[in-house]
């Protein structure tokens, strides 16, 4: 037996940097309009105005934390209307997995925003350094004046790249011109610069350094994907019937034997993650599409048919190699699995809609105060405590009016006023101590428990809203 031990296959490989060539194609203009776009609403979101009125912020998109409200243009969202939070949620799961089971890692490869702000940040990085040829050059070259020169220019570019995006996100929990003068200033809360640089640090190293490590060692979806889909899901794959064996189809007796792949590596070459699409699919690949585009321009170079490597379904290879069609496109896209999915997210959809549209402007919530349970005033009438929430959504000052229904023993008084109306603040919510008193011979006070129901009435224009809710009696 021998004494030499084979060495421990190692878990982590060291990064082999990946310098992706330029390509141009229908894949790779979407993904220019689609960064555009997507880069486009993040920082320009927090600039749109939208009046609500005198009282309420004029940010068309603003998370106020201060207040607890969200605002969306005309929607406004209330802490106890978090379930609108968590429709939108759920509908950008099912969104995730439709597409997903529909046309593979899509989002990995055209929304993601590591995928976007990658795509921002290998740009700079050809605009300073130039191609895949010079680049891989300059990263052999040893350090000189032009390589430290090249290297601080695209690092500054990133750097302010990565604080503007910093600067964005905090954008959306404040008005954002005044914070903007604030920062400049050095006015700014001290939690405002600790986000900036936190963010700002995580996309200059994510975007610039780590990239394709994100999506492989970092991110949990490619382990997840493979449960979404399955063999009519469409996906980035390579024509192996149709391009093996390799060759470079020199002028030989055997270059008739040879398949349509001419083993040039633009397929490699332009790939973000740096892999082969040839070796069949891989845990790394986004399908971004790229090597569509790339192996698309070097059939049309060599006089062969386009699709050599292309997005097809596993249900496709069986039919081309027998020699038939393809599915079409949408017979893969709308199937059981994904009609099921689109048929989730249009039903919470419609529910949010219908809740959306349905809410009162005003809302009240009831909460008793047990301690004691009720009190017995000196005329023998029992008296019980309650703390009601009052809210007003409108952009004005509303007066509430506060009764009860039920047994018609039991009256209403307000603490702090002699009436039954209390004005409440625009857009914002009021606490008012309320006892209810029954006699001291009425039912309500020799009954243990009797149930009924607060209102609330916007004098101004009618609008009501109740809460039931039980007086507790003497039970004697």
């Amino acid at each position: 037996m021998s004494d030499t031990q084979t060495p421990s296959p190692k878990l982590y490989a060291a990064r082999e940097p990946v310098f992706p060539r330029r390509v141009s194609g229908k894949f790779r203009s979407l993904k220019w309009w689609l960064m555009a776009f997507t880069l486009g609403i993040y920082y320009l979101t927090p600039w749109i105005r939208w009046d609500r009125g005198p009282q309420l912020p004029d940010q068309a998109v603003l998370v106020d934390m201060a207040n607890r409200r969200f605002f969306m243009f005309w929607i406004e969202i209330w802490p106890h209307e978090f379930y609108f939070v968590a429709g939108l949620l759920i509908m950008a799961g099912l969104g995730l997995f439709l597409f997903t089971s529909a046309l593979g890692r899509v989002w990995c490869g055209y929304a993601c925003p590591q995928t976007v702000w990658t795509d921002l940040f290998i740009l700079v990085e050809r605009w300073v350094e130039g191609d895949r040829n010079a680049r891989v050059r300059l990263w052999k070259a040893k350090w000189d004046l032009h390589k430290i020169r090249l290297r601080l220019t695209k690092w500054i570019l990133w750097l302010l790249i990565a604080i503007a995006t910093g600067g964005a996100w905090v954008f959306y929990f404040t008005d954002a011109p005044q914070l903007l003068v604030e920062l400049v200033t050095l006015n700014a809360h001290p939690i405002a610069y600790t986000t900036i640089f936190v963010l700002a640090a995580t996309t200059f190293v994510f975007g610039g350094f780590m990239r394709e490590q994100i999506c492989i060692y970092m991110c949990p979806w490619p382990r997840i994907q493979a449960a979404m889909m399955d063999e009519d899901t469409l996906t980035v794959g390579y024509r192996s019937w149709r391009g093996e064996p390799r060759g470079k189809h020199r002028k030989s007796a055997d270059a008739d034997q040879l398949g349509d792949c001419i083993d040039c590596n633009a397929c490699v070459n332009v790939c973000p993650m740096g892999i082969d699409i040839r070796d069949g699919q891989q845990l790394a690949c986004i399908t971004c599409a790229l090597c569509i585009d790339a192996c698309d321009d070097i059939m049309d170079k060599v006089g062969k048919p386009r699709g050599l490597i292309d997005y097809m379904a596993l249900t496709d290879e069986a039919r081309e190699r027998a020699g038939n069609h393809p599915k079409s496109v949408w017979k893969h896209i709308f199937r059981p699995r994904t009609i099921v999915y689109v048929s989730m997210w249009t039903a919470v959809g419609l529910a949010l809609l219908v809740a959306l549209f349905i809410r009162s402007d005003i809302d009240m919530t009831v909460s008793p105060v047990r301690n004691p349970v009720f009190v017995t005033l000196s005329d023998g009438s029992i008296r019980n405590t309650y703390d009601v929430r009052l809210r007003n959504k409108h952009g004005e000052d509303r007066p509430f009016r506060i009764t009860v229904k039920g047994d018609p023993t039991l009256r209403v008084e307000l603490e702090g006023t002699f009436y039954e109306v209390v004005n409440v603040p625009a857009d914002s919510m009021r606490i008012q101590r309320v006892y209810v008193i029954a006699p001291a011979s009425s039912d309500p006070a020799k009954s243990e428990r009797t149930e009924f129901r607060f209102w609330v009435e916007d004098t101004s224009n009618g609008d009501r809203a109740h809460t039931d809710t039980v007086f507790n009696g003497t039970g004697k």
